[in-house]
């Protein structure tokens, strides 16, 4: 039997379904937050899939615990999960971000949106990482990370760029850990 697997997200849940058919398998829960339809659009997989339960838009500490609680230490990662997690939940959980911005490399890349910086500040390299979740914002320890070159490349070759390093770190982290 394969470890319990709880996917959070609050965009469109889009790489959660592309590490899903990578893996062959789906979150045992996917979660996501309350956010005005006008914001984002759940990918339809998700819809479809019966797994997606919704939290309020700032969830507290106990909405955190009841999800989370269904399962005996699952394993839970964030895919775009735009809240702080309280540092209670942190401390008993583990719990995996992925954030696309080499943070080893430029620590400034913190927080929301950091593709977009690195792109705008034109750093010749731009990465993702996989890390450990604390309460503070993209503090945890880094797990594994993906770099690429970044000069003279679009938009469009960065986004790209950008998804599948994070879907190759997100695919060789879960085949080992669920």
């Amino acid at each position: 039997m394969s470890k319990k697997w709880i996917a959070f997200f609050s965009q469109t849940g889009s790489e959660i379904v592309d590490l899903s058919k990578g893996l062959g398998r789906w979150p045992d829960l996917i979660v996501t937050n309350t956010r005005p339809e006008k914001l984002r659009k759940i990918h339809p997989e998700i819809l479809e899939s019966n797994l997606l339960t919704t939290l309020p838009n700032k969830p507290s500490e106990k909405d955190y615990e009841d999800v989370i609680n269904y399962y005996s230490k699952p394993l839970i990662t964030l895919h775009g999960w735009l809240r702080v997690i309280p540092a209670k939940i942190c401390d008993r959980n583990k719990i995996v971000n992925g954030h696309p911005g080499l943070i080893t490399k430029y620590e400034h890349l913190k927080g929301k949106d950091p593709q977009i910086r690195a792109f705008e500040e034109k750093l010749p390299v731009m990465g993702c990482v996989l890390h450990r979740v604390t309460a503070g914002v993209d503090e945890g320890k880094v797990l594994a990370e993906e770099k690429f070159n970044a000069e003279g490349i679009t938009e469009d070759q960065m986004w790209n760029a950008t998804r599948d390093r994070s879907l190759y770190l997100w695919y060789n982290f879960l085949k080992k850990a669920i």
